[in-house]
């Protein structure tokens, strides 16, 4: 399997990428609260995005289950499903046990994204109290941000009848009526990889099954909670040659 962001990741852009990322606009937040950003030997920067993302999911009023239905998946592939059921039975909001839990069920996550052999045993993460702080901070932003951004009509969502020979696997964050919005924690500016991998995701949108909501999308976005900072493009100023571009060479239609 072939998955959106891999394949991104792996294709050779031109120079300044396929979608620069000056050609975004660029929207700050601010609000009164500060990050720690302290550097923690416990918890990498990819289990904080992950514990961002499906946190704010939860926030959101998913269900819970639902909310970690991948990190369930991945813990069953290893046999850890007990141990990952327990994990959720305590995830109950944003108070610091929950986000514990939350860091430690996302350590499934690449068990089914990416196999056995990526599982590093969940017992090792413990963020610091600065680090879930942190978190929660961060949560609070990105549900914020939709409260204003919003509403959410679609969210953790797949391309069936949009993927292809060269992407064969990749689910979305969030859409709303307007935008289709990719989350990035991280503490630089986004990159080229990252404005291809939502261009891509608003392509094969436009072929899937939600299709119908894609073709009415006014802009293609990313946010970031960590920089507490938005990218946007307009869907109307997306050069048609490279839509055709990106559709052939980078996605196979």
């Amino acid at each position: 399997m072939v998955s959106v962001t891999s394949r991104t990741r792996k294709v050779k852009q031109p120079y300044g990428g396929y979608l620069p990322v000056k050609q975004m606009d660029k929207f700050k937040y601010e609000d009164d609260f500060e990050l720690n950003n302290t550097k923690d030997e416990f918890l990498s920067p990819v289990i904080t995005g992950l514990a961002v993302d499906y946190l704010t999911r939860l926030m959101l009023r998913n269900n819970k289950k639902d909310v970690f239905y991948i990190n369930l998946r991945g813990a069953q592939f290893i046999k850890k499903h007990t141990q990952a059921i327990e994990l959720l039975e305590n995830i109950n909001g944003l108070d610091s046990r929950s986000i514990v839990n939350a860091c430690k069920l996302v350590g499934f996550d690449t068990v089914f994204r990416a196999g056995p052999a990526t599982y590093k045993p969940v017992e090792n993460i413990m963020p610091s109290d600065e680090s879930i702080e942190d978190i929660k901070i961060m949560v609070n932003r990105t549900v914020n941000f939709f409260k204003d951004n919003g509403p959410i009509i679609l969210r953790i969502f797949t391309f069936e009848e949009g993927y292809s020979s060269k992407i064969t696997t990749g689910d979305a964050d969030f859409l709303t009526s307007k935008t289709l919005w990719d989350l990035k924690v991280s503490k630089n500016s986004i990159s080229s990889k990252h404005t291809l991998q939502i261009l891509v995701y608003y392509l094969m949108g436009l072929r899937s099954i939600h299709k119908e909501h894609f073709e009415k999308l006014e802009t293609i976005g990313l946010f970031n909670p960590k920089l507490n900072i938005a990218y946007v493009k307009n869907t109307e100023d997306i050069d048609k040659e490279l839509i055709s571009v990106v559709s052939k060479e980078v996605i196979g239609y």
